[in-house]
This record gives C-alpha cells, structure tokens and sequence, in this order.
C-alpha cells in the first residue's frame, strides 16, 4: 500500500514524539485537507478507485483516533 501524504503527516506528527499541548493544537496542512477534500469529492461525484477508497478511509480513521486523542488530552489538561 501507498501511503498517501496525508497519512503520512500524521504519522510523521506521532513519531516525532507529542507533547500534550501540541497534540491540542495539531491541524492539517492545506495540501492534506486539499487532498482529502478532493477524495471526497470525487467519491460524491464520479467515485473513486479501490486504492483511493481504501486512502480516505485510513485518512478517515486516522481523524477520528485524533479527535478522540484531542478529547482526552484537553480533560487531562
């Protein structure tokens, strides 16, 4: 599997190791969600490949496991 560049962000982000603040104030970069938006898109409108489907659901589970890391660590804070 191809890791996209989007999943590769977050990974990067975790293996660089996280301090409770910066997990809070972690954002994606405008090429990430330009190239989430447009899977997204294209899955409305014309559909997408099996890779691409199985990108955006990885990028997808990785947003929600940050929402709820997000989650915990503001109660912690």
């Amino acid at each position: 599997m191809s890791v996209s560049s989007a999943y590769r962000e977050i990974i990067d982000f975790i293996a660089e190791g996280i301090n409770p603040e910066d997990l809070v104030a972690f954002h994606p970069s405008e090429t990430a969600k330009k190239q989430v938006a447009d899977l997204v898109y294209r899955e409305k409108t014309t559909g997408l490949t099996t890779e691409e489907t199985a990108e955006l659901n990885h990028y997808l589970e990785l947003e929600h496991l940050m929402r709820l890391a997000k989650a915990r660590t503001r109660y912690y804070l």
